[in-house]
């Protein structure tokens, strides 16, 4: 075996470095323990469940799949086909007990394996299996533990007793409609109140929405997959909010669904209170509801708006325990917060997320100065000076509960998490892979748009000897690319290392450099992305001699499959080979409530829609290379489909490859297959 398959075998056996890692932390409200989710051994892809005592450090398994299923493995591809789909709802690709949720104290947790369902006494660590009415999904226990709501076949249940609780109208109950567990953040659908006595339950009625189709020959004997998918432009899920009660009460909550369609996020205040964020269709305005649930009865409590989009700011708009209205405030250049509409002290900050409270401050993930680190600080809600809990780069993320803290730091190091309390210092154990490379890319801002870029040369590099480049780039908006995080830049180091000189930039519309950056992109997407990465690249070179831009090849997966494409048929002085992966294609093909955010609706903004890889077809001049999954239900099939067959009737040759059984994810090693296939096509295309 070569030392280039060695790693990409090590990757694929890891989990690209991740099993054995602790992940799904959940700590208990007075902080004294925690519950996480950790596999055996850097080789094992099976998730237990643990329970850590804060204060001692000591930690015991308190639930093991393979105590509960002898025999299971709890692999996607072992699955029964009803549990494999309920798992790619919510994008889970864990084995093992993929999710959990547990009781306040954590006495009680619940999870489902095979779609049955367990309930585990974390003290003792017995487990016992609920009966239910169907394969279960998303199980959530009452105060008590005692009680455990659940969904089967889109019907919402409560144990004991297997008649459901939400009506049978035809509707989809207890679940997150698709544009909300894909777009907007929400993935719930049903929430205890807090004295266990009623459920606050979605309502999804999916009839005016389209549905899409797939066969997946990764699985011959099933029946053709087919899901709502709301397109662009046309009708979303009309999704209501009800408390249903134990004992046969239904109150629907009452806002203008017409003018706010999308619930972005849910929650009790209280047993008399619910809250909602509620979005118009464009998401130029968010309000923070608060509902009664006896009357259904709502009244705004705050109202965000822009003339381009909001932003999402994770843990905001809220209602602190004071009663004070958390929302963001954003300036063209940095995103603060204000407390009942008064700006706090974030100065140099740029706030990424308000994680919560700890020692009566606001315990928040930050940008400070270059974006490529991210630090933890905690804001005065009185106004003070913010203060930064993590020193030195690189990617610090922090949960807390009561007066304990987790801070997890990504650094090029490797990943340390570290518990605090009562002055203490608890690092959580961690089993996985140490990471074969330490990789340090060279980090810079170029041009006069300061755009973040990355540069990862072979290992082996001589300076003076010239290299082809390869862009490994995403580009589109909510995900930033170049980021101090360490496991993100191990296949990169594998590509530099057969060759190539990686290079990674961020162009507008990315996230975290500051508001203007990310609305750049506003009611057009490909322009911007083009030119920036266009402009990085010569700007590279000025200070990267060695970088050939000559022979450039670029690659990527969903917006990063559209950018690669697009780059090949619009900029062939530039890019000279793709290998585009998952492409939207034609972006009236794509979801609403993510392409409208951007692009607005097609009656309202046609050339931004006209601006697809469809329309460029006929021109292509590079050697191509599409890749789809055939499972894939978010960036459907067909959009590549539709690709090939324009550049087939245009005569233009390219190359496709299917994926049997592939979503839009790409679990176990096959992340690292296609690597090796698109190698071959770099290097041929290349030379």
């Amino acid at each position: 075996m070569t030392i280039t398959d060695a790693f990409l075998a090590l990757s694929a056996r890891t989990g690209r470095f991740t099993f054995g890692a602790p992940r799904a932390y959940t700590f208990a409200e007075d902080g004294t323990r925690l519950l996480l989710l950790r596999s055996a051994g850097p080789e094992d892809p099976v998730d237990r469940l643990h329970l850590l005592d804060t204060a001692t450090g000591d930690e015991r398994l308190v639930a093991d799949p393979a105590a509960l299923l002898p025999g299971r493995t709890g692999r996607r591809d072992d699955l029964p086909a009803v549990e494999r789909r309920l798992r790619e709802r919510i994008r889970l690709v864990a084995a093992g007990i993929g999710t959990y949720a547990a009781t306040a104290d954590l006495a009680t947790a619940v999870f489902t394996l095979d779609g049955r369902l367990f309930r585990t006494d974390t003290t003792t660590g017995t487990s016992d299996e609920l009966p239910v009415a169907g394969p279960a999904f998303d199980p959530r226990p009452d105060a008590t533990g005692q009680r455990v709501a659940y969904v089967a076949e889109d019907a919402l249940y409560v144990t004991p007793g297997l008649e459901p609780l939400s009506p049978a109208d035809g509707a989809r109950w207890g679940v997150a409609e698709f544009a909300a567990a894909e777009e907007l953040g929400r993935a719930r659908g049903h929430w205890w109140r807090p004295d266990g006595g009623a459920l606050l339950a979605a309502r999804v009625d999916e009839s005016a929405v389209p549905r899409r189709y797939f066969a997946d020959p990764a699985h011959p004997g099933e029946a053709p997959e087919d899901f709502a998918y709301p397109q662009a432009g046309g009708p979303n899920a009309d999704v209501q909010f009800w408390v249903l009660g134990l004992d046969g009460g239904r109150v629907p909550l009452r806002w203008d669904r017409e003018e706010f369609p999308y619930v972005c996020a849910a929650s009790w205040a209280s047993t008399e209170e619910v809250l909602l964020t509620v979005a118009d269709r464009l998401q130029q305005n968010v309000l923070l509801l608060s509902a009664d649930p006896a009357t259904g009865v709502t009244t705004e409590l705050s109202r965000t708006t822009d003339e381009f989009w909001v932003d999402d700011l994770p843990g905001t708009p809220d209602r602190l325990a004071d009663g004070r209205l958390l929302t963001v405030l954003d300036t063209p250049q940095a995103r603060g917060l204000a407390l009942d509409g008064k700006p706090l002290d974030t100065t140099g900050l740029q706030i990424r997320r308000v994680v919560g409270t700890l020692h009566g401050r606001l315990l928040c993930e930050t940008g400070e100065g270059d974006p490529f680190h991210q630090y933890v600080h905690l804001v005065d809600p009185d106004g003070g000076a913010p203060e930064r809990l993590t020193a030195g780069p690189g990617l610090h993320m922090a949960l807390a509960a009561a007066d304990t803290l987790l801070l997890t730091s990504a650094t090029a190091d490797g990943v340390r998490r570290v518990i605090s309390r009562d002055g203490h210092e608890i690092p959580l154990t961690d089993l996985s892979a140490m990471l074969p490379h330490r990789v340090e890319p060279r980090l810079a801002r170029v041009t006069e748009r300061a755009l973040p870029t990355a540069v990862v040369y072979p290992r082996d590099h001589v300076p003076g000897r010239r290299l082809p480049v390869l862009l490994d780039v995403y580009g589109g908006p909510g995900y930033q690319a170049v980021a101090a995080e360490p496991r993100r830049w191990q296949l990169k180091q594998w590509w530099a290392d057969q060759g190539f000189a990686v290079v990674t930039t961020d162009n507008g519309g990315t996230p975290f450099v500051s508001p203007d950056f990310s609305r750049t992109i506003f009611r057009r997407f490909s322009q911007v992305a083009l030119d920036d990465q266009a402009d990085a690249l010569h700007a590279l070179a000025a200070t990267h001699p060695d970088l050939d831009l000559g022979r450039v090849g670029v690659r990527g997966w969903s917006y990063g499959g559209y950018f690669a494409a697009l780059a090949v048929l619009r900029r062939p002085d530039v890019f000279h080979a793709a290998c585009a992966g998952a492409p939207p294609t034609d972006f009236r093909l794509y979801d609403t409530a993510y392409t409208e955010r951007y692009l607005g609706l097609p009656q309202d903004n046609p050339e931004g829609y006209d601006d697809c890889l469809l329309t460029d077809a006929p021109g292509l001049s590079r050697p191509l290379l599409l890749i789809h999954g055939l499972a894939d239900d978010n960036v459907h099939p067909s959009h590549t489909l539709l690709l090939s067959q324009e550049l087939v009737r245009a005569g233009r040759p390219h190359t496709v490859l299917p994926l049997p059984g592939v979503t839009h994810m790409t679990p176990g090693g096959l992340g690292e297959q296609l690597a090796q296939a698109e190698l071959a096509f770099l290097r041929a295309s290349l030379g």
